[in-house]
């Protein structure tokens, strides 16, 4: 028997989709005040081109590379899912998790190099943005990847299918906050 909370919904949308959305939308609210406030920053302190030059723009495209590719394997768990094949939902929620573990292994690879060359969180503004923000961002990807690891299991054991979709949404939003902080962090030099 499925808990009520998965199965009624006042408002046509499943209670637990609804509840993804309302998260997304805060997590908006947070990275949006954020990156509104590293934009409104930059505009004002042209050196932070100078800064950001010192960034490491093949490690962030490595990284961009593996989490939208992430995101293809999240879109087949989700499809395995609404095939009723939990076994092959478990296997692509595993490769999502390993894409969450590279983008951590790389990010730390980055961060160790650009630490050790002084460029820390109190070397300047730009830097203190740039680990603010990259560091949340890894955060979530963590949790995004703890949270398929659970999903993965109840999958694999043919429950709650369709919290692979669930899970699925906010990889998807980890995904896209990325496509805003490469071009800002990286790109914008």
């Amino acid at each position: 028997m499925k808990p009520i909370a998965t199965t009624r919904s006042a408002t046509g949308i499943p209670t637990g989709k609804l509840a993804v959305w309302w998260l997304i939308a805060s997590e908006i609210v947070i990275f949006g005040g954020l990156l509104g406030s590293y934009i409104m920053h930059r505009l004002g302190h042209p050196e932070f081109g100078g800064y950001a030059s010192h960034t490491n723009t093949v490690a962030g495209a490595i990284n961009t590379f593996v989490l939208l590719t992430s995101s293809l394997t999240a879109v087949l768990a989700h499809h395995a899912a609404e095939q009723k094949d939990g076994e092959k939902a478990f296997k692509y929620l595993w490769f999502t998790i390993a894409g969450a573990a590279t983008f951590v292994i790389v990010k730390s690879f980055e961060w160790h190099h650009e630490i050790e060359q002084g460029y820390t969180v109190t070397a300047n503004m730009f830097w203190s943005f740039y680990y603010c923000a990259a560091g949340l961002h890894g955060l979530h990807v963590i949790a995004g990847a703890i949270m398929m690891a659970i999903v993965s299991f109840r999958a694999r054991a043919g429950k709650e299918l369709q919290q692979v979709e669930l899970v699925g949404l906010y990889w998807h939003f980890v995904d896209l906050v990325w496509i805003f902080l490469f071009p800002l962090l990286y790109i914008a030099k």
